[in-house]
Protein backbone atom coordinates (compact mmCIF):
# COMPACT_ATOMS: atom_id res chain seq x y z
CA UNK A 1 0.00 0.00 0.00
CA UNK A 2 1.31 2.75 -0.91
CA UNK A 3 -0.20 5.83 0.89
CA UNK A 4 1.47 6.92 4.11
CA UNK A 5 -1.89 8.08 5.48
CA UNK A 6 -4.88 6.07 6.72
CA UNK A 7 -8.07 7.01 7.69
CA UNK A 8 -10.61 5.15 10.13
CA UNK A 9 -14.42 6.29 10.70
CA UNK A 10 -16.02 4.85 13.66
CA UNK A 11 -19.80 4.98 12.05
CA UNK A 12 -23.09 5.42 13.84
CA UNK A 13 -26.80 6.33 13.13
CA UNK A 14 -26.75 10.06 12.88
CA UNK A 15 -23.30 11.24 13.09
CA UNK A 16 -19.23 9.13 12.74
CA UNK A 17 -16.55 9.98 14.37
CA UNK A 18 -13.10 10.19 11.81
CA UNK A 19 -9.76 9.93 12.34
CA UNK A 20 -6.50 10.41 10.27
CA UNK A 21 -3.31 8.90 11.24
CA UNK A 22 0.22 8.67 9.65
CA UNK A 23 2.23 5.61 9.44
CA UNK A 24 4.07 6.18 12.99
CA UNK A 25 0.24 5.75 14.26
CA UNK A 26 0.29 9.80 14.61
CA UNK A 27 -2.68 11.44 14.92
CA UNK A 28 -3.05 14.08 11.97
CA UNK A 29 -6.59 15.12 12.00
CA UNK A 30 -10.05 14.21 14.10
CA UNK A 31 -13.84 15.25 13.02
CA UNK A 32 -17.11 14.88 13.82
CA UNK A 33 -19.29 14.53 10.41
CA UNK A 34 -22.81 14.48 9.93
CA UNK A 35 -24.81 11.60 8.02
CA UNK A 36 -25.64 13.89 4.44
CA UNK A 37 -24.55 15.65 1.98
CA UNK A 38 -22.33 18.46 4.12
CA UNK A 39 -20.67 15.59 6.38
CA UNK A 40 -19.55 13.54 3.37
CA UNK A 41 -18.23 17.08 1.65
CA UNK A 42 -16.40 17.87 5.49
CA UNK A 43 -15.18 14.51 5.15
CA UNK A 44 -13.50 14.81 1.80
CA UNK A 45 -12.24 18.27 2.53
CA UNK A 46 -10.17 16.70 5.40
CA UNK A 47 -9.07 13.95 3.37
CA UNK A 48 -7.86 16.49 1.17
CA UNK A 49 -5.65 18.14 3.33
CA UNK A 50 -4.15 15.14 4.58
CA UNK A 51 -2.66 14.51 1.35
CA UNK A 52 -5.56 12.77 -0.24
CA UNK A 53 -4.99 12.76 -3.92
CA UNK A 54 -6.62 10.41 -7.11
CA UNK A 55 -3.44 9.01 -7.86
CA UNK A 56 -3.07 8.02 -4.14
CA UNK A 57 -5.95 8.06 -2.26
CA UNK A 58 -6.35 7.46 1.33
CA UNK A 59 -7.65 4.10 1.91
CA UNK A 60 -10.70 4.30 4.76
CA UNK A 61 -11.34 1.57 7.82
CA UNK A 62 -14.73 1.50 8.89
CA UNK A 63 -17.28 -1.18 10.83
CA UNK A 64 -20.15 -1.48 8.10
CA UNK A 65 -20.05 -2.85 4.07
CA UNK A 66 -23.33 -0.79 3.30
CA UNK A 67 -24.82 2.59 3.70
CA UNK A 68 -24.67 5.71 1.72
CA UNK A 69 -21.63 6.61 2.75
CA UNK A 70 -19.53 3.70 2.21
CA UNK A 71 -21.24 3.47 -1.40
CA UNK A 72 -19.63 7.47 -1.88
CA UNK A 73 -16.23 6.55 -0.60
CA UNK A 74 -16.50 3.52 -3.04
CA UNK A 75 -17.64 5.65 -6.03
CA UNK A 76 -14.57 7.88 -5.10
CA UNK A 77 -11.88 5.43 -5.97
CA UNK A 78 -10.84 4.25 -2.90
CA UNK A 79 -10.27 1.41 -1.14
CA UNK A 80 -12.52 0.89 1.67
CA UNK A 81 -12.37 -1.73 4.01
CA UNK A 82 -15.22 -3.01 6.14
CA UNK A 83 -14.02 -4.45 9.53
CA UNK A 84 -16.01 -6.84 11.68
CA UNK A 85 -16.98 -5.40 14.43
CA UNK A 86 -15.68 -8.08 16.61
CA UNK A 87 -12.34 -8.05 14.87
CA UNK A 88 -12.67 -4.17 16.36
CA UNK A 89 -13.16 -4.94 19.66
CA UNK A 90 -10.26 -7.45 19.58
CA UNK A 91 -7.86 -4.72 18.67
CA UNK A 92 -9.47 -2.22 20.94
CA UNK A 93 -7.65 -4.60 23.78
CA UNK A 94 -4.34 -4.66 22.43
CA UNK A 95 -4.00 -0.72 23.13
CA UNK A 96 -5.68 -0.65 26.63
CA UNK A 97 -6.51 -3.13 29.20
CA UNK A 98 -8.79 -0.75 30.40
CA UNK A 99 -11.82 -1.42 28.10
CA UNK A 100 -12.29 2.17 27.96
CA UNK A 101 -14.10 3.15 24.94
CA UNK A 102 -15.17 6.27 22.55
CA UNK A 103 -16.27 6.83 19.49
CA UNK A 104 -13.00 9.10 18.58
CA UNK A 105 -11.04 5.85 19.93
CA UNK A 106 -12.63 3.54 17.93
CA UNK A 107 -11.64 5.46 14.55
CA UNK A 108 -8.51 6.05 15.41
CA UNK A 109 -8.29 1.44 16.24
CA UNK A 110 -9.76 1.17 12.76
CA UNK A 111 -7.36 3.54 11.57
CA UNK A 112 -4.13 1.84 13.06
CA UNK A 113 -5.79 -1.33 11.98
CA UNK A 114 -5.03 0.15 8.44
CA UNK A 115 -1.71 1.02 8.96
CA UNK A 116 -0.53 -2.31 10.83
CA UNK A 117 -2.62 -5.11 9.47
CA UNK A 118 -3.72 -3.89 6.38
CA UNK A 119 -2.46 -6.87 4.33
CA UNK A 120 -4.54 -9.26 6.67
CA UNK A 121 -8.24 -7.19 5.99
CA UNK A 122 -9.94 -7.63 2.52
CA UNK A 123 -10.93 -4.43 0.76
CA UNK A 124 -14.68 -4.01 -0.39
CA UNK A 125 -14.70 -5.88 -4.22
CA UNK A 126 -14.62 -2.96 -6.97
CA UNK A 127 -18.03 -4.60 -8.40
CA UNK A 128 -19.62 -2.98 -11.41
CA UNK A 129 -23.03 -1.08 -10.81
CA UNK A 130 -24.82 -3.74 -12.72
CA UNK A 131 -23.59 -6.74 -9.95
CA UNK A 132 -24.59 -4.26 -7.09
CA UNK A 133 -27.87 -4.04 -8.44
CA UNK A 134 -28.48 -7.31 -9.46
CA UNK A 135 -27.11 -7.77 -5.41
CA UNK A 136 -29.62 -5.69 -4.19
CA UNK A 137 -32.45 -7.15 -6.14
CA UNK A 138 -30.95 -11.12 -5.25
CA UNK A 139 -30.52 -10.40 -1.21
CA UNK A 140 -34.06 -8.81 -1.61
CA UNK A 141 -35.77 -12.48 -3.47
CA UNK A 142 -33.75 -14.27 -0.75
CA UNK A 143 -35.17 -12.37 2.36
CA UNK A 144 -39.08 -12.25 0.76
CA UNK A 145 -38.22 -16.14 0.03
CA UNK A 146 -37.32 -16.66 3.81
CA UNK A 147 -40.50 -14.09 5.31
CA UNK A 148 -42.56 -16.23 3.05
CA UNK A 149 -41.36 -19.54 4.85
CA UNK A 150 -41.78 -17.98 8.13
CA UNK A 151 -45.68 -16.94 7.23
CA UNK A 152 -46.14 -20.44 5.69
CA UNK A 153 -45.10 -22.43 8.78
CA UNK A 154 -46.83 -19.91 11.01
CA UNK A 155 -50.33 -20.64 8.84
CA UNK A 156 -49.88 -24.17 8.89
CA UNK A 157 -48.96 -24.33 12.75
CA UNK A 158 -52.31 -22.74 13.62
CA UNK A 159 -54.28 -24.41 10.65
CA UNK A 160 -52.52 -27.73 12.69
CA UNK A 161 -54.51 -26.83 15.97
CA UNK A 162 -58.47 -26.52 14.62
CA UNK A 163 -57.84 -27.37 10.49
CA UNK A 164 -55.82 -30.77 9.77
CA UNK A 165 -58.37 -31.87 6.75
CA UNK A 166 -57.40 -28.40 4.99
CA UNK A 167 -53.75 -29.64 5.44
CA UNK A 168 -54.53 -33.06 4.09
CA UNK A 169 -56.02 -31.87 1.06
CA UNK A 170 -53.45 -29.90 -0.14
CA UNK A 171 -50.34 -31.52 1.84
CA UNK A 172 -48.60 -33.44 -1.18
CA UNK A 173 -49.22 -30.76 -3.88
CA UNK A 174 -46.95 -28.56 -5.00
CA UNK A 175 -45.86 -25.86 -2.86
CA UNK A 176 -48.32 -26.41 -0.31
CA UNK A 177 -50.01 -23.65 1.08
CA UNK A 178 -47.94 -21.45 -0.91
CA UNK A 179 -49.88 -22.53 -4.06
CA UNK A 180 -52.29 -20.13 -5.38
CA UNK A 181 -54.75 -22.67 -5.26
CA UNK A 182 -54.33 -23.45 -1.34
CA UNK A 183 -54.58 -19.93 -0.77
CA UNK A 184 -57.82 -19.18 -2.81
CA UNK A 185 -59.68 -21.95 -1.39
CA UNK A 186 -58.75 -20.63 2.39
CA UNK A 187 -60.32 -17.54 1.98
CA UNK A 188 -63.41 -18.65 1.23
CA UNK A 189 -63.19 -21.68 3.67
CA UNK A 190 -61.59 -20.00 6.81
CA UNK A 191 -62.90 -23.06 9.05
CA UNK A 192 -64.35 -26.76 9.11
CA UNK A 193 -68.04 -25.23 9.49
CA UNK A 194 -67.45 -22.69 6.19
CA UNK A 195 -65.75 -25.93 4.08
CA UNK A 196 -68.89 -28.43 5.02
CA UNK A 197 -71.16 -25.66 3.26
CA UNK A 198 -69.24 -25.28 0.03
CA UNK A 199 -70.21 -26.34 -3.19
CA UNK A 200 -68.15 -28.17 -6.45
CA UNK A 201 -69.06 -24.94 -7.98
CA UNK A 202 -67.62 -22.39 -5.15
CA UNK A 203 -64.26 -24.17 -4.94
CA UNK A 204 -64.09 -23.94 -8.73
CA UNK A 205 -64.64 -20.46 -9.10
CA UNK A 206 -61.96 -19.98 -6.49
CA UNK A 207 -59.85 -22.18 -8.25
CA UNK A 208 -59.85 -19.73 -11.58
CA UNK A 209 -59.29 -16.32 -9.40
CA UNK A 210 -56.40 -18.16 -7.82
CA UNK A 211 -54.58 -18.01 -11.27
CA UNK A 212 -55.17 -22.24 -12.40
CA UNK A 213 -56.28 -22.63 -16.09
CA UNK A 214 -56.65 -26.70 -16.45
CA UNK A 215 -57.86 -29.39 -14.51
CA UNK A 216 -59.77 -27.01 -12.42
CA UNK A 217 -63.47 -29.84 -12.13
CA UNK A 218 -61.35 -32.64 -11.38
CA UNK A 219 -59.21 -30.34 -8.66
CA UNK A 220 -62.65 -28.94 -7.26
CA UNK A 221 -64.04 -32.76 -6.86
CA UNK A 222 -60.88 -33.49 -4.87
CA UNK A 223 -60.64 -30.95 -2.49
CA UNK A 224 -64.42 -30.90 -1.94
CA UNK A 225 -64.10 -34.86 -0.80
CA UNK A 226 -61.49 -33.87 0.85
CA UNK A 227 -62.49 -30.88 2.85
CA UNK A 228 -65.80 -32.65 3.80
CA UNK A 229 -63.85 -35.53 5.95
CA UNK A 230 -65.17 -35.60 9.19
CA UNK A 231 -62.52 -33.95 12.05
CA UNK A 232 -62.58 -32.95 15.39
CA UNK A 233 -64.07 -29.85 16.64
CA UNK A 234 -63.33 -26.55 18.77
CA UNK A 235 -66.36 -24.92 20.26
CA UNK A 236 -67.98 -22.68 17.40
CA UNK A 237 -67.00 -19.79 18.84
CA UNK A 238 -63.38 -20.61 19.55
CA UNK A 239 -63.04 -22.02 15.54
CA UNK A 240 -64.78 -18.81 14.16
CA UNK A 241 -62.10 -17.08 16.12
CA UNK A 242 -58.97 -19.39 14.64
CA UNK A 243 -60.71 -18.71 11.33
CA UNK A 244 -60.43 -15.12 12.01
CA UNK A 245 -56.62 -15.36 12.74
CA UNK A 246 -56.08 -17.71 9.82
CA UNK A 247 -57.08 -15.43 7.49
CA UNK A 248 -55.09 -12.55 8.93
CA UNK A 249 -51.98 -14.71 8.67
CA UNK A 250 -53.34 -15.65 4.90
CA UNK A 251 -52.63 -12.12 4.33
CA UNK A 252 -49.64 -11.93 5.58
CA UNK A 253 -48.70 -14.81 3.15
CA UNK A 254 -50.29 -13.82 0.41
CA UNK A 255 -48.34 -10.47 -0.11
CA UNK A 256 -44.63 -12.49 0.88
CA UNK A 257 -45.76 -14.70 -2.00
CA UNK A 258 -46.24 -11.25 -4.53
CA UNK A 259 -43.48 -10.38 -3.20
CA UNK A 260 -41.28 -13.41 -3.79
CA UNK A 261 -42.71 -13.28 -7.69
CA UNK A 262 -41.91 -9.52 -8.47
CA UNK A 263 -38.24 -9.78 -6.82
CA UNK A 264 -37.78 -13.35 -8.69
CA UNK A 265 -38.75 -11.53 -11.85
CA UNK A 266 -36.58 -8.49 -11.24
CA UNK A 267 -33.83 -10.04 -10.11
CA UNK A 268 -33.62 -12.45 -13.16
CA UNK A 269 -33.97 -9.46 -15.77
CA UNK A 270 -30.96 -7.45 -14.04
CA UNK A 271 -29.03 -10.81 -14.05
CA UNK A 272 -29.93 -11.49 -17.52
CA UNK A 273 -27.90 -8.15 -18.60
CA UNK A 274 -25.02 -9.16 -17.28
CA UNK A 275 -22.06 -10.49 -18.98
CA UNK A 276 -21.28 -13.59 -16.88
CA UNK A 277 -24.81 -14.74 -17.15
CA UNK A 278 -24.14 -17.28 -19.65
CA UNK A 279 -21.02 -18.69 -17.82
CA UNK A 280 -23.00 -18.97 -14.35
CA UNK A 281 -26.56 -20.50 -16.05
CA UNK A 282 -23.90 -23.16 -17.78
CA UNK A 283 -23.37 -24.95 -14.72
CA UNK A 284 -25.99 -27.50 -13.96
CA UNK A 285 -28.05 -26.34 -11.05
CA UNK A 286 -27.79 -22.77 -11.71
CA UNK A 287 -30.90 -20.74 -13.58
CA UNK A 288 -32.01 -17.31 -13.83
CA UNK A 289 -32.42 -16.79 -10.03
CA UNK A 290 -30.22 -19.06 -8.33
CA UNK A 291 -27.60 -17.93 -10.51
CA UNK A 292 -28.52 -14.35 -9.57
CA UNK A 293 -27.83 -15.14 -5.96
CA UNK A 294 -24.29 -16.72 -6.47
CA UNK A 295 -23.28 -13.74 -8.70
CA UNK A 296 -24.34 -11.51 -6.38
CA UNK A 297 -22.41 -12.91 -3.39
CA UNK A 298 -19.03 -13.52 -5.58
CA UNK A 299 -19.44 -10.10 -7.37
CA UNK A 300 -18.17 -9.61 -10.98
CA UNK A 301 -14.53 -8.01 -9.10
CA UNK A 302 -12.17 -10.60 -10.91
CA UNK A 303 -8.90 -9.68 -8.31
CA UNK A 304 -11.60 -10.20 -5.17
CA UNK A 305 -10.34 -14.05 -4.38
CA UNK A 306 -6.71 -15.15 -4.88
CA UNK A 307 -7.81 -18.45 -5.88
CA UNK A 308 -10.81 -20.91 -5.56
CA UNK A 309 -9.68 -22.06 -1.86
CA UNK A 310 -10.44 -18.14 -1.20
CA UNK A 311 -14.08 -18.54 -2.84
CA UNK A 312 -14.61 -21.62 -0.89
CA UNK A 313 -13.57 -20.41 2.47
CA UNK A 314 -15.99 -17.49 2.07
CA UNK A 315 -18.97 -19.80 1.14
CA UNK A 316 -18.51 -21.98 3.92
CA UNK A 317 -18.19 -25.24 1.54
CA UNK A 318 -13.90 -26.47 2.53
CA UNK A 319 -14.24 -27.39 5.72
CA UNK A 320 -11.82 -26.00 8.35
CA UNK A 321 -8.88 -28.08 10.17
CA UNK A 322 -8.32 -27.15 13.54
CA UNK A 323 -4.71 -29.20 15.23
CA UNK A 324 -3.12 -29.00 18.53
CA UNK A 325 -0.55 -31.44 19.41
CA UNK A 326 -2.12 -35.14 18.45
CA UNK A 327 -5.20 -33.64 18.56
CA UNK A 328 -6.78 -33.43 15.09
CA UNK A 329 -10.64 -32.29 13.78
CA UNK A 330 -12.38 -31.43 10.73
CA UNK A 331 -15.54 -30.05 10.55
CA UNK A 332 -17.98 -28.13 8.30
CA UNK A 333 -16.84 -24.52 8.37
CA UNK A 334 -19.42 -21.59 10.84
CA UNK A 335 -18.12 -18.74 10.11
CA UNK A 336 -19.48 -18.21 6.04
CA UNK A 337 -21.47 -16.10 3.74
CA UNK A 338 -24.72 -17.60 5.06
CA UNK A 339 -26.72 -15.93 1.77
CA UNK A 340 -24.31 -18.00 -0.38
CA UNK A 341 -23.70 -21.44 1.59
CA UNK A 342 -27.76 -20.90 1.93
CA UNK A 343 -28.04 -21.09 -2.25
CA UNK A 344 -25.34 -23.32 -2.81
CA UNK A 345 -27.44 -26.60 -0.92
CA UNK A 346 -30.06 -25.50 -3.58
CA UNK A 347 -27.89 -25.64 -6.24
CA UNK A 348 -26.20 -28.81 -5.37
CA UNK A 349 -29.21 -30.41 -4.77
CA UNK A 350 -30.78 -29.73 -8.31
CA UNK A 351 -27.78 -30.42 -9.69
CA UNK A 352 -27.04 -33.64 -8.04
CA UNK A 353 -30.98 -34.91 -9.40
CA UNK A 354 -31.04 -33.35 -13.00
CA UNK A 355 -27.28 -33.84 -13.58
CA UNK A 356 -25.86 -36.82 -14.30
CA UNK A 357 -22.13 -36.38 -13.61
CA UNK A 358 -22.94 -34.37 -10.47
CA UNK A 359 -25.14 -37.39 -9.47
CA UNK A 360 -22.50 -39.36 -9.57
CA UNK A 361 -20.08 -37.40 -7.67
CA UNK A 362 -23.07 -37.12 -4.87
CA UNK A 363 -23.34 -40.77 -5.01
CA UNK A 364 -19.86 -41.47 -4.47
CA UNK A 365 -20.15 -39.44 -1.09
CA UNK A 366 -22.65 -41.28 -0.04
CA UNK A 367 -21.22 -44.46 -0.56
CA UNK A 368 -18.16 -43.01 1.37
CA UNK A 369 -19.86 -42.61 4.28
CA UNK A 370 -21.39 -39.09 4.39
CA UNK A 371 -24.91 -38.00 5.27
CA UNK A 372 -27.01 -36.09 2.62
CA UNK A 373 -25.90 -32.87 3.86
CA UNK A 374 -22.21 -33.53 3.77
CA UNK A 375 -22.32 -35.01 0.18
CA UNK A 376 -24.34 -31.69 -1.02
CA UNK A 377 -21.45 -29.06 0.88
CA UNK A 378 -18.84 -31.42 -0.96
CA UNK A 379 -20.59 -31.20 -4.32
CA UNK A 380 -21.70 -27.52 -4.23
CA UNK A 381 -17.79 -27.04 -3.05
CA UNK A 382 -16.75 -29.14 -5.82
CA UNK A 383 -18.84 -26.99 -8.18
CA UNK A 384 -17.89 -23.48 -6.86
CA UNK A 385 -14.54 -24.65 -7.96
CA UNK A 386 -15.51 -25.38 -11.18
CA UNK A 387 -17.30 -21.58 -11.26
CA UNK A 388 -14.66 -19.82 -10.21
CA UNK A 389 -12.54 -21.36 -12.94
CA UNK A 390 -14.98 -20.48 -16.07
CA UNK A 391 -15.29 -16.44 -14.07
CA UNK A 392 -11.66 -16.45 -14.41
CA UNK A 393 -10.89 -18.39 -17.84
CA UNK A 394 -14.38 -16.69 -19.77
CA UNK A 395 -15.60 -20.22 -20.41
CA UNK A 396 -18.76 -22.03 -20.28
CA UNK A 397 -19.28 -25.31 -18.23
CA UNK A 398 -17.98 -28.52 -19.67
CA UNK A 399 -18.86 -31.36 -17.66
CA UNK A 400 -16.05 -33.23 -19.36
CA UNK A 401 -13.27 -31.40 -18.10
CA UNK A 402 -15.63 -30.45 -14.78
CA UNK A 403 -16.28 -34.19 -13.23
CA UNK A 404 -13.09 -36.28 -14.75
CA UNK A 405 -13.71 -40.22 -14.67
CA UNK A 406 -12.20 -42.00 -11.60
CA UNK A 407 -8.78 -42.98 -12.62
CA UNK A 408 -7.88 -40.90 -15.17
CA UNK A 409 -6.87 -37.37 -13.06
CA UNK A 410 -7.84 -34.13 -12.89
CA UNK A 411 -7.74 -31.09 -14.73
CA UNK A 412 -8.02 -27.04 -13.65
CA UNK A 413 -11.92 -27.06 -13.71
CA UNK A 414 -12.31 -29.61 -11.81
CA UNK A 415 -10.67 -28.25 -8.51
Amino acid sequence: MGSKVFCGIDWAERHHDVAVVDEQGKLVAKRRITDDLAGFTELVELLADAGDSATDPIPVAIETPRGLLVAALRSSGRRVYAINPMAVARYRERLTVSRKKSDHADAMVLANILRTDAHLHRALPRDSELVQAVAVLARAHQDATWRRTRASNELRSLLREFYPVFLEAFGGRKGNLTSADARAVLVIAPTPAAAAKLSRARIAAALRRGGRQRGIDDLADELLEALRRPQLHHPPLVENAMGTQALALLATLNVECASVDQLAEAAGEAFRQHPDHAIVTSIPGLADVTGARVLAEIGDDRDRFADARALKAYAGSAPVTRASGRSISVTHRRVKNDRLAAVGYVWAFVAATHAEPAKQHYQRRRDQGDRHAAALRHLFNRMLGQLHHCLQTGQPYDPVKAFVPVGQGSLTAAA
